[in-house]
């Protein structure tokens, strides 16, 4: 037992002939560094000094050599590796050998496909069937184990936000539901045919401190077009929110566009979705757990009326 290692208490490197085994090395000295980030007890001892040993391993037969019997002291595979080579086991089988060795004992990462590179530029790779990727989201739904309960949509709703929207998002969920008024004519005539001078007219620009004031509508279209928030045809219970709201210039040019108008109130809700955004995204962990947030209620097609 004691000649299988050598003076230093490790497993000796087999003997390695002929010039195909010394190219093999560079090879074996990469998979003796990626196995070093999954061995803990070299893991301990890895320092700059070690990792400049892996880079130097790549070009250096004597370095790699080295390296192979210091990691294979701790990751049995690698010896074997050696001794598969050194016996004449091409290279490929052995280091494929070594991976399903490896990462039957370590924890498994999720592969990142990498994307082939023509003449030197990244090309997309060929993407999945609609039928594959029903599949893999079928049996990532049968993962018990998985702790995963974030909406995948949350990090692509991230992108298509801007900034003024973020912050009309917060305003909503710490100061709840707000109010939105439809200015319409009004009178006789607007008894039997009431026409629509002005929509969704509302304070939520100045109430979120938006930069762009002009672009609230903009804004609400496209946090609506996300699922982030509804308009709902009632008002918010607190109707004196309205006063404020029906004597801003914008909704009294409105009222005085026309001989006879009328004001009709309405609200603006997140959707539970959004409000699920909003804790998860936008707001600390204690804003997000905290029983102090107004309620906003949820659309007709939600709640069944």
């Amino acid at each position: 037992m004691t000649d299988d290692l050598d003076k230093d208490g490790l497993p000796r490197l087999p003997a390695l002939p002929g010039p195909a085994v010394a190219e093999s090395l560079p090879g074996l000295a990469r998979v003796a560094g990626s196995a070093a980030l999954h061995t803990a007890g070299w893991g301990v001892r890895t320092t700059t000094r070690n990792w400049l040993r892996v880079g130097k391993a790549v070009t250096s037969r004597d370095e790699a050599a080295s390296l192979i019997r210091d990691v294979g002291s701790y990751v049995g595979a690698l010896g074997e590796v050696a001794r598969q080579v050194s016996g004449g086991v091409p290279v490929a089988t052995a280091l494929m050998r070594a991976g399903e060795s490896l990462g039957a004992g370590a924890e498994r990462t999720r592969e990142v496909p990498v994307a082939p590179v023509v003449d030197g530029q990244v090309v997309a790779s060929r993407p999945q069937s609609l039928r594959d990727r029903g599949n893999e989201l079928l049996q990532r739904s049968r993962d018990v184990w998985s702790q995963d309960d974030r909406h995948p949509a949350f990090d692509r709703i991230l992108d298509e936000l801007a900034p003024d929207e973020a912050r009309i998002l917060v305003m909503l969920l710490r100061n709840g539901p707000q109010p939105s008024v439809d200015v319409r004519t009004g009178g006789p005539i607007g008894m039997v045919n009431s026409q629509l001078i002005a929509p969704g007219l509302n304070m939520v620009g100045p109430r979120a401190g938006l930069r762009y004031l002009d672009q609230v509508p903009s804004y609400l279209n496209n946090l609506f077009r996300l699922g982030l928030v509804w308009f709902s045809r009632e008002p918010v219970r607190d109707h004196l929110e309205y006063q404020v709201l029906e004597a801003q210039p914008d909704v009294l040019g409105a009222l005085h566009s026309v001989k006879f108008a009328k004001v009709v109130r309405r609200s603006i809700h997140l959707t539970p979705f959004g409000e699920e955004f909003c804790k998860l995204a936008l707001v600390d962990e204690q804003t997000a757990a905290s029983d102090d947030l107004p309620e906003h209620e949820a659309p007709p097609e939600i709640d069944g009326n």
